[in-house]
């Protein structure tokens, strides 16, 4: 059998205390934060970009105003349906945590 790991990531061992890996610990999150946020923000720029050209919102309701709302209305109702399943999960507490309180 082999060992549980109790810590993932950038987590170091939690049998052995930390010396100089501490700095190592917060430079490699500060990295990782910072590629995420920006490619984030490359990605949204890409996609504005993408809708402004297009313009699909325009041509679908100029043509088919109806067939949007249904879309639209139906979509919502998947999105309200995902929400009252996470609510209604056995795990999920709707408490205020401890440590917020």
């Amino acid at each position: 059998m082999s060992k549980q790991i109790e810590g993932s990531g950038f987590i170091a061992p939690t049998d052995r205390a930390l010396g100089n890996e501490r700095r190592t610990v917060v430079l490699a999150q500060l990295v990782a934060i910072t590629a995420l946020v920006f490619s984030t923000i490359v990605a949204a720029t890409v996609v504005s970009v993408g809708l402004a050209r297009a313009n699909v919102v325009g041509n679908v309701i100029d043509n088919e105003g109806g067939l949007f709302a249904v879309a639209l209305g139906l979509g919502l109702l998947f999105i309200g349906m995902g929400c009252l399943t996470i609510l209604t999960l056995p795990g999920h507490n709707s408490k205020t945590p401890e440590h917020l309180a």
